[in-house]
């Protein structure tokens, strides 16, 4: 994969196709291969005309793991996706991001409104004005010893994704310890690109996909049916509601 610095730290990024870009920002855990190549997104977003560019979160993926907290709020990870569309040399992208990504991808729009055509925000809704209450259990059950002594649920959800994507434990611990920060209404109001939210009706992570809408002018949401956090990721209903949204307000050609 190729990499750039950004704000000193090495960031890894892939490009796929030609055509306006789309920047997919992936979630925590993750990295771009597992949540957009491996759910067919890229391949449906090539297909459909576009150039996909799929980065790697600091401390995820094939991205430079950092230890120390402070590098991790979302407003200070969102500085790579804005070096890296600066680094592209392009003027304009839509940015989707899913769960932490659409937490990053909201704050790249307030942060460099001028580089954002629109957004989508996938698997967080109203919870991004609310922020997480779970963290602490969430890093604890990334530094257990084993998944075998994490008894938490939703601890034992993260460590085991963790774990399939091979990603370092102690880098999304302190990535955890926190990026979660909310967003207030107040901002998000602010938000004037188009945006879609679009989240699982069973995703009691990201919670409803309206409320988050609502506070946007040009806001409209997307309830992903029958699909909670983990599921909706690749969901046909996701890509036919995004690429309908993209044919509207930022076509291929």
């Amino acid at each position: 994969m190729p990499t750039f610095m950004s704000e000193g730290y090495e960031i890894a990024f892939s490009i796929y196709g030609e055509g306006p870009t789309v920047l997919l920002v992936h979630g925590f855990a993750s990295n771009g291969k597992v949540n957009w190549v491996e759910t067919n997104w890229v391949d449906e977003l090539v297909e459909a005309g576009y150039r996909v560019v799929t980065i790697d979160n600091r401390g995820h993926g094939k991205s430079e793991k950092i230890y120390d907290t402070a590098a991790y709020p979302s407003s200070e990870m969102a500085k790579d996706s804005i070096n890296l569309i600066d680094y592209l040399g392009v003027k304009q992208v839509a940015i989707m991001g899913y769960s932490m990504g659409a937490r990053i991808s909201a704050y790249v729009a307030m942060s460099a409104p001028e580089k954002v055509a629109c957004a989508v925000f996938g698997g967080l809704g109203e919870r991004m004005t609310v922020g997480m209450s779970n963290s602490t259990t969430i890093v604890d059950a990334l530094l257990a010893p084993s998944l075998e002594e994490v008894k938490d649920r939703t601890g034992r959800t993260f460590r085991i994704f963790a774990e399939h994507t091979k990603s370092d434990l102690k880098a999304l611990a302190a990535c955890m310890g926190s990026s979660r920060q909310k967003i207030s209404k107040e901002d998000v109001s602010k938000i004037e690109v188009p945006v879609l939210v679009a989240v699982g009706s069973e995703d009691d992570v990201g919670g409803r996909p309206e409320p988050l809408a609502e506070l946007m002018d040009r806001g409209e949401s997307l309830v992903i049916e029958g699909r909670d956090h983990m599921r909706a990721t690749g969901d046909k209903q996701f890509k036919e509601g995004v690429l309908d949204f993209f044919s509207r307000v930022y076509p291929a050609g």
